[in-house]
């Protein structure tokens, strides 16, 4: 039972003293100095009382052990992330972190994108790739980097590496925004989403370059989601807009025509 201690931690977060919580839940100082210090376990009132201050659900508040938890995930916590309050299925997100136990980000590049979509939850397979920092992204959320190919969303150019930052709660995705998300069938795609969860249940994904039919997965079909925050090329992108592309088109229909023309008058 982790009780004691997690009160202490989530107290000690909020900036909280032990007179300050025990006034806002209308109980003695003495008595809550003892609810840390495991004298006294506290009833199923108080538990609610604890839970209800938190914001933390009472399963996770005597369950698990937040001390171990990475600063991201307890930023989720707070943030009413929480899979006992929510009743949701909880996305476990495998992690590593630095010797100051603040969170890496981790690197899927091309060839490691295959073993991601079976290893995605193995710590074992989480703590072999290749990880990295970027210092002007905040360290209380998750960020992970994965290599795109092909040339769907254009102008960001094939090879690049793209950031994103972990979703844990998908019905927040907003219209518009650009999104990692790893699928069971289609393995890693990069697309702009259009949130069709709360209506159908599924993401609509668009693609940036406009030969690319946008198509709809189910969330039973979604393991991760990351939004886009920046990508990393070698590659300069192409200075050519859609509209200077079909001006040159058009052009170059124009000079075949005027060639098949002038054949005709030759055989006249």
């Amino acid at each position: 039972m982790h009780f004691s201690t997690n009160i202490r931690l989530l107290r000690k977060r909020k900036g909280r003293t032990q007179d300050d919580v025990a006034s806002s839940l209308n109980i003695k100082r003495s008595t809550y100095n003892n609810y840390e210090n495991r004298i006294a376990r506290p009833g199923v009132d108080a538990l609610i009382n604890f839970s209800e201050y938190f914001g933390i659900a009472i399963d996770t508040l005597i369950k698990v052990d937040l001390s171990i938890l990475t600063e991201s995930q307890l930023s989720q916590l707070e943030k009413g992330y929480d899979v006992y309050i929510r009743g949701s299925n909880l996305r476990v997100l495998a992690t590593t972190v630095d010797n100051n136990n603040e969170e890496n980000i981790e690197l899927v590049a091309e060839k490691a994108k295959a073993g991601y979509t079976n290893g995605f939850a193995d710590p074992e397979f989480i703590r072999i790739l290749p990880t990295f920092k970027l210092p002007f992204l905040s360290k209380e959320k998750k960020y992970r980097t994965f290599q795109i190919n092909g040339d769907s969303m254009l102008p960001i150019p094939h090879g690049s590496y793209v950031t994103g930052e972990f979703i844990q709660n998908w019905e927040f995705i907003r219209n518009g925004e650009a999104c990692i998300v790893l699928t069971l069938n289609e393995g890693i795609i990069f697309k702009i989403v259009e949130n069709q969860i709360e209506e159908n249940g599924f993401l609509r994904l668009h693609s940036l370059n406009p030969i690319y039919v946008p198509f709809s997965i189910h969330v039973s079909e979604i393991k991760e989601v990351w939004k886009f925050t920046n990508f990393i090329s070698s590659e300069m992108p192409e200075g050519r807009t859609p509209e200077n592309e079909i001006v040159e088109s058009i052009r170059e229909i124009k000079k075949d025509v005027k060639g098949i023309n002038e054949k005709l008058k030759e055989m006249e």
